[in-house]
Order: C-alpha cells, then structure tokens, then sequence
C-alpha cells in the first residue's frame, strides 16, 4: 500500500524547547493509526505541521504527496481534522452548521444536500438533524465534528482525543464511527490519543510519541516483540507501552 503520510526528520522547536524532535515516520493507505503518547509528548504539534496549520523548524513531510508547508490547501481539501475541542454555532441546527461548512468547502448545492444527508446518517444524527447544536451533549457534538469532515468526502481524517470527556456510551459510538469509516469508507484515520484501552481497540498501527521523539512503530505484536522477544507476543498495549515509557 502507498504511504499517505512521510515525515523525515521533522522538527518544531520554541526557542529552547523542542516539541517534535526528528520525527521521521510513514503512515500507509487504509491504516487507522494510532498516535499515542502521555500530554506534552508532541502529538498535537506533529499534527498541526501535518496540516500545514504549523510550520516546522527543520525536517520535511508529505501528505497525500503534498508538501504542507507550499501546499496546504491542497491538503486542506483531502484532509479532515477533528480537534479536542470541536467549535459549532450553537443557534444553527446541525444540518444547517454542516451546510455552511459545506459552502465554505465550494461544494455544489446539490452535492452538499447529498453529502450531509450521508454523513448525518452515517454518525447516527438524522433524526436530531434540525435540532440547535446548543441543546446537544458532548458526544452528539463530537459525532456531528466526524460528520463535518465526512461531507467533503476526505481520504485522511486526523483525530485528536475524539473520546475526551465522553460517557461509555459516547465512547463506543466513536469508536465504532472510526472503525466503520476505515472498513467501510476505505478512509486512513490517524487517532492521536494517550487512552491506551481505546488505541488497542481501533487501530492497526501504532507510533509511540515520548518527548517529542517517536520511539517506536508498528503493530501492537511487532512493538511486543520488539521489546520483550516472541515469549511476549501476547501482552497488551499498556504493558508494551509502560515498557518504552519506563526507558523514555
């Protein structure tokens, strides 16, 4: 499969303090991808170059085989990005929220009736569709933030702590969400998130991020056997990690 995201050497330093140190990483086609780390190990800041949203200090990367620091719109255009913190017109309804991402992505009446419609269904959202944002919980607002990202059709959709601050229940219906929309929707996702039960649960590949440094990547038996040799294979991501965390 083909890498839709290479870093080589990418780095963003703050005058002393280096945030992302030489990250050089691939994420393939189709892969959820999970980018995990404790708070302050660089996760967001590696996004925002990604997108193009922050420039990097040194190094390159490659998205879709654009560059982000020259082309960011271009990536902008395939690329979803769902922050910690999703930001809404609480007086608009959600359809209408979405149409007016949707016009602000140029996309054709038509089109954009059609997308909505999709993408709402898609995250269990019709029947509450002409409702106010302002009147919905913090995991209605999450799924309708995977909602505005699906109606542009994206081919990589990053995730940042998607599940902060959620109930069980509006746990499971996001991460449900991730799993279908890779299986389903041939959609590479990148979840950045410390909840290791969660990383375990959805994705194929993981990036283990400490001190700004990407320590380790692969699936969760190749970083078990990495570390602690075949007998090992079995153990489960938090123990892997404590392992790479304990020699950070």
């Amino acid at each position: 499969m083909a890498a839709v995201i290479e870093t080589q050497g990418l780095t963003r330093r703050y005058g002393r303090f280096t945030a992302v140190d030489v990250l050089t990483f691939q994420v393939q086609e189709g892969d959820v991808f999970g980018f995990l780390g404790p708070n302050g190990a660089g996760k967001t800041t590696t996004l925002l170059m990604l997108l193009g949203l922050t420039e990097p200090t040194s190094g390159s990367a490659r998205v879709l085989g654009f560059d982000p620091v020259r082309q960011p719109l271009e990536i902008k255009r395939q690329v979803g990005y769902l922050p910690e913190n999703v930001g809404f017109y609480d007086e608009l309804t959600a359809r209408e929220n979405l149409d007016y991402v949707a016009r602000l992505n140029q996309l054709p009446a038509g089109v954009a009736d059609r997308n909505i419609a999709t993408a709402l269904g898609q995250v269990g959202l019709t029947e509450v569709g002409n409702k106010r944002v302002g009147q919905f919980s913090r995991g209605m607002r999450q799924r309708l933030g995977l909602a505005e990202l699906l109606i542009k059709d994206p081919k990589l959709i990053f995730l940042d702590e998607p599940t902060l601050g959620l109930d069980p229940d509006g746990i499971n219906k996001i991460l449900d969400l991730i799993l279908s929309l890779s299986r389903d929707r041939g959609i590479t996702v990148v979840l950045s998130s410390h909840l290791l039960d969660q990383v375990q649960r959805t994705c194929s590949r993981i990036g283990i991020m400490m001190k700004g440094r990407m320590v380790a990547t692969g699936t969760i038996g190749e970083l078990a056997r990495r570390k602690s040799g075949p007998d090992e294979a079995g153990e489960t991501l938090e123990q892997i990690y404590m392992r790479y965390f304990q020699e950070a």
